[in-house]
């Protein structure tokens, strides 16, 4: 069917509560695809295949991940903002999703008004990781080192504009040092190339560096979160390390198309918040050191409206662009 019928038949719909309701009570009636726009392993990945599975058994339809990386998450985000709005197409992103109004000028949609916020699905603290051959144990040895050296060591990155990027910026910025941004496809390959000392050093979401760590493969120097992780409860905080104003709240959301029901928003926002706050998943989600964080539509559509004014001053401030 022809998107813009489509929208015409719900604005018709959208007059009619009863036949609003009686639509979302026979969703769903076929199977869902939730775009994630990062890569396979990457931290939104893996939060969006635990809430599938568990979507899935609840509904009693297939849920299925399909992943659409690139452009900073800008062109699975743009197939979902075009896709029919009927609930069968959703997307979960990262909280990338505020940042890329600051950064990408020609984006093929707006985020504020094409696509709808459902919930907030999950909250996780990026961790601060470097090689164990660079032996440094905190922030503040990177940071020495960083300044006995301008502009000679490195950072990498999930991809510009990521949240990890936006962690490592203001982080570099409290810190006032000279470093090299060196952007990746996504956060297991910037995670690869830290371990192995190519790069000097990322800010890794924990549901990736947490096995790392462990094993002691990389070394934990700081949580970029505003709070400290039950997971990694030692570690302090960069701000607690005595860099003002460098955590950064990195979050995964779930989202529909503009146009998708009222009706179905609300069974949605029912359904995501039924799943993480089952102790099945909030235990595959603590293992991983991530807070089930569900909100309301209403909730996060406020956060996201406030983070993009943020964001862009932060852009401005360190000068981010496209590579």
């Amino acid at each position: 069917m022809n998107r813009f019928v489509f929208l015409a038949i719900l604005s018709v719909l959208a007059d009619f509560p009863i036949l609003q309701r009686a639509v979302a009570e026979t969703w769903p009636d076929q199977p869902i695809h939730i775009i994630v726009p990062f890569t396979p392993g990457s931290a939104t990945d893996v939060v969006a295949r635990i809430v599938a599975a568990a979507m899935s058994r609840n509904l009693g339809q297939p849920v299925i991940v399909d992943n659409r990386p690139g452009a900073g998450g800008t062109i699975g985000a743009g197939q979902v903002a075009r896709a029919e709005p009927g609930g069968y197409t959703l997307l979960i992103n990262s909280s990338a999703h505020t940042v890329n109004p600051a950064i990408y000028p020609d984006m093929t949609y707006d985020t504020r008004v094409d696509l709808r916020a459902v919930t907030m699905l999950a909250q996780q603290p990026n961790i601060l990781v470097a090689a164990p051959s660079k032996g440094w144990k905190t922030a503040a040895d990177y940071v020495q080192a960083a300044t006995a050296e301008p502009g000679k060591l490195t950072y990498a990155t999930a991809g510009t504009g990521s949240g990890t990027h936006m962690n490592a910026e203001k982080f570099r910025l409290s810190a006032q040092i000279g470093t090299v941004h060196v952007p990746y496809r996504g956060t297991p390959e910037a995670l690869r190339d830290t371990m192995n000392g190519v790069t000097d050093l990322c800010f890794c979401p924990i549901v990736a560096a947490l096995p790392m760590i462990r094993q002691g493969r990389i070394v934990a120097l700081a949580n970029g979160s505003p709070r400290r992780s039950s997971a990694l409860p030692e570690l302090a905080t960069t701000e607690e390390q005595g860099f003002p104003d460098s955590t950064y709240t990195f979050w995964i959301g779930l989202f529909a198309p503009a146009g998708t029901p009222r009706t179905i928003i609300d069974r949605l926002n029912a359904e995501a918040k039924r799943v993480l706050e089952s102790p099945e998943v909030r235990e595959q989600l603590q293992a991983l050191g991530t807070d089930a964080s569900p909100t309301t539509s209403q909730e996060l559509e406020r956060i996201i409206k406030w983070e993009i004014r943020d964001n862009i001053e932060l852009a401005k401030k360190a000068a981010i662009r496209l590579q």
